[in-house]
């Protein structure tokens, strides 16, 4: 039990700090495991100083954690320089021009769930969408609330589905599976989702009027998304995959767009930069949980687990619960995946669950309980910039709830059944 503490040391320290100060991102997420990496390397007693950093060094350095910095660095690179070239009003424009003009609701779900799939993040998703879909309710005479939520809801679908998205990165090489295959599971719990949001979207758009100010559509712009998501589709290799959408908006930039060099340069470093934080967290916490398990704990939950999951379908409920519970405190589902990652690969290990199937819970459970935090940076960004409460947005994540429903389905019925017969 002591061996866990220093992810109660964490805890206190980032929700302890946030709470006096009324928000829940005064104390910065990077300070709090610093201090936690602190006492977890006092904890090691009994050994040199020297042999104790050596120990927390070998965990935050290991290959799987190298291998998420590489596509963190990549798949910060492509999505900003994607953005600088216009790649995503080009991929709006594109949408509203051939969806029906009633059809703005379900265009901006589709566009929303198109470019966080392309990009990989909800929060670049929100910040580069609610603005336009602010504008194109308001034309159309819909509650900017609702259209806000319809843009966060498909914020979402992509994040939970994107090749290149933190949440899929670490659900898939924690889990030691593919990302293709990871897809595969996944898409049978998002996808009908998706479809149910989709139709009430577009019966929805037959209230309102006709779209105005459409984006205009640079065809060029589109193609790096399409490569990323085809080649990616295809199976390749996730690095090889970034860095042919890199390349690739490197030259259409420069040849297309007419984009000065530096300016795309200046906009690949902004992207490399974005992810400095992510970097340090996941080393840190990296290093912590190497720790954790050397002191023991990790075994100590995983026993006391197993001791109350007697069935695969148990522990799969047991996964859920356990990500959305450290979810609510941390308000970082990526951050949620790292520490709680460990733990899962125990259990499933154990139980013979399916490493695809359980990549796939992993990364839909985090999605869910942060997409309905008030407190989480992806509602406090959407409600900032259009002016509302998150209170005002949170009952119109009809996509969020209804993936929620489908995945307790899921895991209830073991839906689909290919994925849940390992062992």
């Amino acid at each position: 039990m002591l061996a866990l503490t220093p992810i109660f040391v964490f805890l206190i320290v980032y929700l302890a700090t946030s709470i006096v100060a009324g928000d829940f991102y005064a104390m910065p997420i990077t300070l709090a495991f610093v201090v936690a990496s602190a006492y977890s390397i006092i904890l090691l007693k009994g050994k040199k100083l020297e042999e104790r950093i050596d120990i927390f060094s070998k965990g935050a350095m290991n290959t799987t954690t190298m291998l998420m910095i590489w596509i963190f660095v990549f798949a910060g690179m492509f999505a900003h320089t994607a953005k600088a070239m216009g790649a995503i009003d080009s991929l709006v424009g594109l949408l509203l021009n051939i969806l029906p003009s009633q059809a703005v609701p379900v265009s901006m779900f589709i566009a929303a769930c198109l470019v966080s799939m392309s990009v990989g993040t909800s929060v670049g998703t929100i910040v580069t969408l609610v603005p336009l879909a602010a504008g194109l309710a308001e034309s159309i005479g819909m509650p900017t609330g609702v259209m806000t939520a319809i843009v966060v809801g498909g914020a979402y679908f992509g994040d939970n589905l994107s090749f290149i998205s933190d949440t899929t990165i670490v659900a898939t090489t924690s889990q030691g599976c593919k990302m293709n295959d990871k897809f595969k599971v996944n898409i049978f719990i998002a996808l009908p989702a998706a479809i149910i949001c989709g139709i009430v979207y577009f019966v929805m758009g037959f209230n309102y009027a006709s779209a105005s100010n459409i984006p205009d559509v640079n065809w060029w712009t589109v193609l790096p998304y399409m490569l990323v998501i085809i080649t990616a589709l295809c199976g390749v290799n996730v690095l090889q995959v970034l860095a042919l959408g890199v390349v690739a908006s490197f030259a259409i930039s420069i040849t297309a767009c007419d984009m000065p060099m530096l300016d795309w340069c200046k906009a690949a470093g902004d992207g490399i930069l974005g992810m400095g934080e992510l970097i340090i967290v996941v080393l840190l916490a990296s290093g912590i949980m190497e720790i954790i398990r050397y002191k023991g704990g990790i075994k100590f939950i995983v026993d006391n687990m197993l001791k109350r999951v007697g069935t695969k379908r148990g522990a799969e409920f047991a996964s859920m619960f356990f990500i959305w519970i450290v979810n609510l405190c941390t308000a970082n589902n990526t951050i949620t995946l790292i520490t709680t990652s460990g733990v899962i690969k125990q259990v499933a290990d154990k139980m013979h669950l399916d490493p695809r199937r359980t990549a796939s819970i992993m990364d839909t459970s985090s999605c869910i309980i942060q997409g309905v935090l008030p407190y989480g940076a992806q509602m406090l960004m959407a409600s900032t910039l259009v002016s509302l409460s998150p209170l005002e947005i949170l009952p119109n994540l009809y996509y969020i709830y209804v993936l929620a429903f489908v995945l307790v389905l899921s895991i209830l019925f073991q839906y689909p059944r290919r994925y849940t017969r390992l062992g």
